[in-house]
């Protein structure tokens, strides 16, 4: 058994906890931005997808944001409940429950939009556009490149070139 002291590491050097670090900023930031709406980032991502893509499948909506399908049974509880979003059954496979936004859901997308179009910016401020393109064709190439290896891999469009933020 070796008991010769761990090696010293700056944690701040390591890119798991300085991603960590990023994603309790960016939670952080889009919180507060959207105090006002009072949607989660993860209930943001949801409303987003079943507006592009009305009458979504739960399971696709879970893939489609990359969480696990009991996540994301709850997030469109809490939606449902909230009255943004309604559950129809599949007329082609009646145990799939497919996924609506109602009118109040659409005025709660549409008043949410620019709380995390300020939360994005916000993100980004502190880099220059040219850094801002960088980190985000970074961003895609690190989490396309390392999807699978996801708890929850998502299905989504994961792009390889510039992204928006």
């Amino acid at each position: 058994m070796d008991t010769a002291a761990p090696t010293a590491i700056d944690i701040d050097l390591q890119p798991g906890h300085m991603i960590r670090r990023l994603h309790q900023i960016s939670v952080g930031i889009f919180l507060q931005e959207a105090s006002e709406p009072g949607v989660t980032p993860v209930q943001y991502a949801a409303l987003q997808v079943v507006h592009n893509q009305p009458g979504i499948d739960q399971r696709t909506l879970a893939r489609a944001i990359a969480l696990d399908a009991s996540t994301t049974g709850g997030v469109v509880d809490r939606l449902e409940a909230r009255g943004w979003l309604e559950r129809r059954m599949s007329p082609e496979d009646r145990r799939a429950r497919l996924v609506f936004l109602v009118p109040a859901g659409v005025l709660g997308l549409r008043d949410t939009l620019p709380a995390m179009l300020r939360a994005q910016e916000q993100i980004l401020a502190p880099l220059t556009p040219r850094q801002r393109s960088e980190f985000m064709r970074l961003l895609q190439v690190l989490v396309t490149q390392n999807n699978d290896l996801s708890r929850a891999p998502s299905d989504g469009p994961l792009r390889s070139g510039p992204a928006a933020g």
